[in-house]
């Protein structure tokens, strides 16, 4: 084969690497839109509340800062888990992104596990809204939640932060191509 035709056939093999994938709608497959998220590295989270409604958690990487004026992130919450109407009705929460050492906190709140068991693992306190802030997080965010938008199968909280603990000298747990990813030593 001659180095012209081998330079093209890589090229064509290349570009069918690349190339959209999509329904016969013209829509993203959701396969391949979960494939191309889970290349999206993410800090690991465990979101809880307390209030009237009762207490509960859950483990997420889908938070995300909105602005600094005034301090506020967004979390998503799926309408179907088990924790959604809590969450709903108390409308405060703690955004506590994980330590590279408590992997074993976020299967415990992204599993089965039942709630009271989930939150009898760790130290919990309350700051300003009295949901539950993890001792020993990297960091947590105390918050109200000020607006509630559906897309799709989720709702974005949108949550005004009234409250901040961090702990200095610790590396997240990230998430990334669906697993924990390890952390390098900090110099």
């Amino acid at each position: 084969m001659n180095s012209k035709l081998m330079a093209a056939e890589m090229m064509n093999s290349a570009a069918q690497m690349h190339k959209p994938m999509m329904n016969a709608c013209g829509e993203v497959d959701q396969q391949l839109f979960r494939q191309g998220m889970s290349n999206l590295g993410a800090a690991v989270n465990v979101i809880t509340t307390q209030g009237a409604a009762g207490q509960a958690g859950f483990t997420a990487s889908a938070v995300c800062s909105v602005t600094d004026t005034p301090p506020t992130l967004l979390v998503c919450l799926n309408r179907s888990a088990s924790v959604f109407e809590t969450f709903k009705a108390n409308k405060v929460l703690c955004v506590n992104t994980l330590n590279a050492q408590q992997s074993h906190l976020s299967n415990l709140f992204g599993g089965k596990t039942p709630m009271q068991e989930r939150f009898s693992h760790g130290v919990w306190n309350s700051l300003v809204t009295q949901a539950p802030v993890l001792e020993g997080a990297l960091v947590s965010f105390d918050c109200e939640v000020v607006q509630s938008m559906s897309v799709g199968s989720h709702d974005v909280l949108i949550c005004e932060v009234k409250a901040v603990q961090s702990q200095d000298g610790q590396n997240a747990l990230m998430y990334f191509n669906r697993s924990y990813c390890e952390p390098k030593p900090m110099n």
